[in-house]
């Protein structure tokens, strides 16, 4: 009775009364004190969730992709000189007359003339997929495995749009964790280039009166001669500048993860 007498006391201001009661209970779990009566409400505190191994690859992954993309990554894909090279290409490859057509698609023209008149190659549509982690048996290296996908689309003055190609094409980074000469860690591109046989392309629209499939045989050959080490030429440097800016917090906790060997995303 004499708790419940204490817990109805209140203290009247106007109108308004504020129960000494509650403030009595609010005071006593700040200062972690005994309830009236004598009770005690358990004073526990959740401890902090450790950064586990599945987290700390998704943080990173979520930075990276983040970074690679502020860093103007679809921008620079849509304006590699992929035509500039193919003419190039044409012209150390001989043929006829030399050009885009001369020596990597003079295959084709006989029954494609409209080839000759290729005034444009634009890539269009750029896009970073999702990443993927794997990290080596010794744990030291993390492989970063980096989607690629855009639109390629071939124009003629006569029609426009030739043919569009849908392209995808994987890149693999090596990342290691390095301490330079002041003892301070960096995490740093390793062996960067593109996954063999991850060069995929696809018809995605085409002028239905051509031999269209001939064409894009032609083309997929003369792309996968080129485009990867294209990409990767772009890619592989930019991810290297991404990891020197990236937050020195995720930077140490890999790093660590990375010279500890330590096992943080699955294993090869």
């Amino acid at each position: 009775m004499a708790i419940q007498k204490r817990l109805s006391v209140g203290i009247h201001q106007g109108e308004k009364m504020f129960p000494t009661g509650g403030l009595i209970v609010f005071c006593g779990l700040l200062a972690g004190l005994p309830l009236p009566g004598g009770h005690a409400l358990p004073w526990t505190l959740t401890p902090a969730v450790d950064s586990g191994p599945t987290d700390l690859a998704k943080i990173l992954m979520s930075a990276l992709s983040n970074d690679l993309l502020s860093e103007g990554l679809l921008d620079t894909l849509e304006n590699l000189p992929l035509l500039d090279i193919l003419k190039t290409e044409g012209r150390t490859s001989g043929g006829l007359g030399g050009g885009l057509v001369g020596g990597l698609l003079g295959k084709v023209i006989s029954v494609v003339p409209l080839l000759k008149d290729i005034i444009d190659v634009q890539i269009t549509n750029a896009q970073l997929l999702e990443l993927g982690f794997v990290q080596k048996a010794d744990g030291h290296v993390l492989y970063t495995n980096i989607p690629l996908g855009f639109v390629l689309n071939v124009k003629t003055p006569l029609v426009g749009s030739l043919l569009k190609l849908a392209v995808r094409l994987n890149i693999t980074a090596e990342v290691i964790a390095v301490r330079n000469k002041q003892g301070e860690i960096h995490l740093v591109v390793g062996d960067c280039s593109h996954s063999p046989g991850s060069l995929d392309i696809s018809l995605l629209e085409g002028v239905g009166s051509l031999p269209i499939q001939n064409l894009v045989d032609s083309l997929s050959g003369v792309l996968t001669k080129v485009l990867p080490d294209l990409v990767q030429g772009k890619v592989c440097p930019l991810l290297n500048e991404v990891l020197k800016n990236l937050d020195m917090t995720l930077v140490h906790d890999t790093a660590d993860k990375l010279i500890s060997g330590l096992t943080f995303v699955k294993k090869i």
